[in-house]
């Protein structure tokens, strides 16, 4: 943990406090109750399955895609936290099959649910049938989790929003702005709540996480220096979601305050702290040919090359943002965490539209990623989307 927060420019742990204030109450609370984490296997589903974990459940059930980290997961949580009384099972299952759904309809009884599931990255926005997925993912697999949480009588469901859904400027972030709204028409039949968080430091996929993938390949270290971001450690993220889930009210959503314990840095920053922590010193290249030909003979002299740009790709949000000014705010339950407090605000004609919609594209498999932004257009009017012709994917 300390080495992370080291790398992020932190020396303490952002939520320390409210865990330790509540600690007697959340023990109480997660020993006596029965879980379900979708999604469990990736970065802040693990974070969130340790912290249940460890509070000693009376059932905790894990669902997630991916088979390869889901046994890790069961592997690390041996290895560190050994056993609990419970029952303790995880399911590789797509929450989008029909398999899912017989799973759901053999037991399906818990008190909390917990969605982690997600498409993430900008990065899938580039092509119309990624960009489905997501859709698919991130609203319509919440809507019918949902669904099934209020007929098998869940006394909570808690999923996971991002930052990028205030005032959002990438269909990530639309899609998940979307998912509130259809959160919010549940939120008459079921408790909810939800988190906004930034980067989670060195999750899968990160671009923190891929400096460790570039240092084991021996290939060069490429950040861009002129975005600023919030990051908070895995062990956070986890923490987050519980304390959302465990104490949220009904359409609460969770995220951290922005104080002296969370500050802004750059992912070149954070490269440099990172190389010079494994003892290298950061040379900085030209161009990806420089980059790729000095790796071959710079890290025995002791430097790594490092390509350290401007960003120009599409969907990057200048600068981060946990809430909109026409939000309200509970700032004072929390020492570092602030609440965004909601009513139950949606537009039925505007969520059956978009759901009929994507339904009459996915029966023709045929769709266009201009037919789909119009859609998000429709549903959020002011979606700052910026289409650059430019993605992640065309740069090293």
């Amino acid at each position: 943990m300390n080495k992370i927060l080291k790398l992020i420019g932190r020396t303490k742990e952002l939520f320390i406090d409210d865990i330790n204030n509540s600690e007697k109450e959340l023990l109480e609370i997660v020993s006596n109750s029965a879980f379900l984490v979708i999604g469990g296997a990736g970065s802040i589903g693990q974070a969130v399955t340790k912290e249940i974990f460890k509070r000693n459940p009376k059932k905790l059930h894990v669902v997630d895609i991916s088979e390869n980290n889901m046994v890790e997961l069961v592997r690390d949580i041996r290895s560190s936290f050994g056993y609990i009384d419970g029952e303790f099972a995880t399911f590789a299952l797509d929450i989008g099959s029909v398999e899912y759904d017989a799973f759901i309809k053999a037991d399906g009884k818990y008190d909390y649910v917990l969605n982690l599931s997600a498409l993430k990255h900008v990065r899938s926005e580039k092509d119309p049938f990624t960009l489905m997925r997501m859709i698919e993912t991130n609203v319509f697999n919440t809507d019918k989790t949902l669904q099934q949480s209020i007929n098998n009588g869940t006394k909570k469901y808690f999923c996971v929003s991002t930052d990028k859904a205030a005032n959002p400027v990438n269909m990530m972030g639309a899609s998940k702005r979307i998912m509130e709204m259809f959160v919010m028409r549940k939120s008459k039949q079921i408790n909810v709540s939800m988190a906004r968080f930034a980067n989670v430091a060195f999750s899968d996929g990160s671009l923190l996480h891929g400096f460790n993938q570039r240092l084991e390949k021996n290939q060069p270290i490429v950040a861009p220096n002129d975005i600023k971001r919030y990051f908070v450690t895995p062990q956070e993220s986890g923490e987050l979601c519980l304390m959302s889930c465990i104490f949220g009210e009904n359409r609460d959503i969770f995220f951290p305050k922005l104080s002296e314990n969370l500050h802004l840095i750059t992912f070149a920053d954070i490269a440099v702290k990172y190389l010079k922590e494994l003892g290298y010193e950061p040379y900085l290249c030209k161009d990806e040919v420089e980059a790729r030909e000095l790796v071959k003979t710079l890290p025995k002299k002791g430097k790594w090359p490092c390509l350290f740009t401007a960003s120009d790709t599409t969907g990057e949000k200048d600068f981060e943002e946990f809430f909109t000014d026409k939000e309200v705010l509970d700032m004072d339950k929390f020492e570092n965490l602030g609440i965004i407090k909601n009513e139950a605000l949606f537009d039925e004609d505007k969520l059956n539209h978009f759901e009929k919609t994507i339904k009459s594209f996915k029966a023709n498999l045929s769709w266009a990623k201009e037919d789909m932004v119009k859609e998000f257009f429709t549903m959020i009017p002011e979606f700052g989307h910026k289409e650059t012709g430019k993605y992640l994917d065309g740069k090293m």
